[in-house]
């Protein structure tokens, strides 16, 4: 599954895409993968095609929030959590210091 949602969010551009493993630390996933798109539309098109690709590899339990506005959409793929911001915002959440762990950098796939 994570190598879907790299993949998938790999072909739709999204921009500074970054891996943090979860196994371990938490049991919400595996993973949480975090990505931003240039503007509220690209980040709405890209949780679609990212719950309809998710969808048709037989994971029918997708779930998304925040697709209303698209600042801050979170698709839930069950051991697989994607946040996908509007710069702007990601920016100022900043999940990634909130979940990395000293000995464990995040993984940069861009």
């Amino acid at each position: 599954m994570h190598a879907l949602v790299l993949a998938s969010l790999d072909d739709d551009q999204a921009i500074e895409l970054v891996t943090i493993p979860l196994a371990g630390k938490s049991s919400i996933a595996d993973h949480m993968v975090i990505a931003s798109g240039r503007s509220t539309r690209h980040v709405a098109a890209m949780a679609n095609k990212l719950a309809e690709r998710i969808k048709r590899e037989g994971k029918r339990n997708v779930r998304i929030e925040g697709l209303p506005t698209a600042d801050w959409v979170l698709v839930d793929a069950d051991d697989v959590i994607i946040h996908l911001f509007r710069p702007e915002v990601r920016s100022f959440y900043n999940l990634e210091r909130m979940w990395q762990v000293e000995d464990a950098p995040a993984e940069s796939t861009h």
